[in-house]
């Protein structure tokens, strides 16, 4: 049974992954890439608010029953272990997340958003005989129609989590939220780390920063994007220039609202 769980969101691209492979070198944490849990949860969570059963779910049954897709996927993690559970939704349902447990915190990871194109396009550029799953395999469209879909707020791979982020920023839950900005994260990641432990209120684990070990081969192939979730084995700070038109780099400067103190008015811990 999960006894303590956080849920790690945010952004695409911005150190989610590489947080995961952090975390899990502490034998007491588990962490991977994003999980199905969101999915399947809600999937269930249709099936009993609507429907021809519907009658039968109270919201009692109703949170034993998410509950324990919890229970079941983690059915391995030992007692006493805390299980961090990855998905980009997750910010969206900030409430569900608080009724089913309400001691849990949801750590958003963020990044610029030129930077986040930035490193799709990077990504499309190493894979060049794939086509991705991300544009629904579809060949031959130029980095500005890329951008679109990627910013959709329905259901791109940047403008809904991003969307979903924001509802959480502004919303009642936002005293739940954790922000980890990839800058702090790869330049200082003791510092975010030891940040990160005391808000969770867990003891200190020394990490080995120079020996991370992170990757979903089979589930980047499946995506069309090879190394997609490998993390580069010394976590630092690599300077580059962007790949992408400058125009598109600077386009959503305005987006980054988590940058601005004047919106942050629920008092959202940064580290």
């Amino acid at each position: 049974m999960v006894n303590t769980i956080h849920f790690i969101s945010g952004l695409p691209r911005s150190g989610s992954t590489l947080l995961c492979a952090l975390l899990r070198q502490n034998q007491g944490f588990t962490a991977a890439m994003t999980s199905p849990v969101a999915s399947l949860c809600s999937s269930l969570h249709k099936k009993m608010c609507g429907g021809e059963f519907g009658v039968f779910f109270d919201d009692a049954r109703r949170t034993a029953i998410l509950r324990g897709v919890f229970d079941s996927y983690y059915s391995e993690v030992q007692p006493g272990q805390v299980v961090f559970d990855t998905n980009r939704t997750w910010t969206g349902r900030a409430a569900l997340l608080r009724a089913l447990y309400p001691d849990s915190r949801i750590i958003c990871c963020v990044r610029e958003t030129g930077w986040i194109i930035d490193s799709v396009e990077r990504m499309l550029a190493k894979n060049p005989l794939q086509l991705s799953r991300m544009f629904n395999f579809e060949p031959g469209a130029s980095v500005y129609s890329r951008v679109e879909t990627l910013m959709n707020s329905e259901k791109g791979l940047i403008g809904l989590p991003w969307s979903n982020m924001r509802e959480a920023w502004f919303g009642d839950e936002a005293k739940r939220l954790i922000v980890v900005p990839y800058d702090h994260l790869v330049s200082a990641p003791e510092k975010v780390l030891r940040s990160l432990y005391s808000e969770l209120g867990e003891p200190w684990f020394d990490h080995n920063f120079n020996n991370v070990v992170y990757d979903e081969p089979d589930y980047d192939a499946l995506l069309g994007m090879p190394g997609l979730h490998k993390v580069r084995q010394k976590v630092e700070h690599q300077a580059r220039k962007p790949s992408i038109p400058p125009d598109l780099f600077t386009k959503f400067v305005q987006t980054h609202f988590w940058e601005k103190p004047e919106l942050n008015l629920r008092g959202v811990r940064i580290l």
